[in-house]
């Protein structure tokens, strides 16, 4: 789930039985809509004020309904409804309110904190960060083909690490099914992939990630999609050949793993005219 910042998100004004004071510069809710306004979908309106309470929980720390219902303007029983369905997607998680001073009678009112993934969910400055990091490594090792090779030498390390983690499943499979076993691998670790048959299937299959975490620094550093595709022709035993990245702006990123035993060919696709390695390969490079 992925927040919108604060002015793309949908009205926050939340129907409810008996009137409710509307926030300032909204219009009067009259019959569960705006009057004079098109009636926003019901799904994306509870959307967008569930992000409301998501962000409100991030802007001011763990609260209660109580809390959250009087900075949004919402009833607490919206409110409730709200937080039950983040809670139930893994965005919240309720806590035992910390009282300070002496507790009063009665069940200590529950506040609701963000989780880690729903933390992950807003926009965070990852993408910089690694960006810098790497631009230090590339700097520290002297700039130029110095400073390139260190990166290189960095995303190399850094994916036989994670590879390790794909190892098992992937020598678990049979040779029929190895490129199977790697894309649920890579599913499980966020990157949505998928092995289908080549536009050739004699030839061999295609791997693709309809997701890359690192996208926006590969579009940089293309030493990473380099040691991805090395990583996985090692794992699955061949040479495999990267068609397209979506650090280079393609839709998915592809690898062709070609079919064991199809012979030389297998390590052509249609349309290419020579073999490429992953070792050799440039792919998710923008051209200067």
């Amino acid at each position: 789930m992925k927040y919108a910042s604060e002015d793309q998100e949908g009205p926050a004004a939340e129907h409810a039985a008996g009137p409710a004071a509307s926030a300032p510069g909204q219009t009067e809710q009259v019959g569960g809509r705006a009057a004079g306004t098109v009636p926003a979908a019901p799904h994306d309106e509870q959307q967008g004020t569930r992000n409301k309470v998501a962000r409100s929980i991030l802007d001011h720390g763990p609260s209660t309904a109580a809390e959250l219902a009087l900075r949004l303007e919402l009833t607490q029983a919206a409110v409730r409804r709200h937080l039950d369905a983040l809670a139930a997607d893994g965005v919240v998680e309720p806590r035992e309110k910390r009282v300070y001073g002496t507790r009063g009678r009665g069940r200590p009112a529950r506040a609701f904190a963000l989780t880690d993934c729903g933390r992950d969910a807003f926009d965070q400055a990852y993408d910089q960060l690694a960006t810098d990091a790497l631009r230090w490594i590339a700097q520290s090792a002297g700039g130029g083909k110095e400073g390139e090779a260190a990166v290189a030498a960095f995303a190399r390390a850094r994916f036989a690490a994670q590879a390790e983690g794909y190892r098992t499943a992937v020598e678990a499979a049979g040779p029929e099914a190895r490129t199977e076993a790697l894309a649920k691998a890579l599913t499980a670790d966020g990157y949505a992939a998928t092995a289908r048959s080549a536009p050739n299937p004699q030839l061999g299959e295609q791997l693709c990630q309809h997701h890359c975490p690192v996208a926006h620094v590969a579009e940089r550093y293309p030493q990473l999609c380099e040691a991805e595709t090395e990583v996985f022709s090692r794992l699955l035993g061949t040479h495999v050949q990267r068609l397209a990245t979506i650090a280079h702006g393609d839709g998915v990123c592809t690898t062709f793993v070609p079919k064991a035993g199809a012979g030389k060919a297998a390590h052509r696709t249609p349309g290419t005219t020579k073999t490429t390695t992953a070792s050799a390969s440039t792919a998710g490079r923008n051209p200067a």
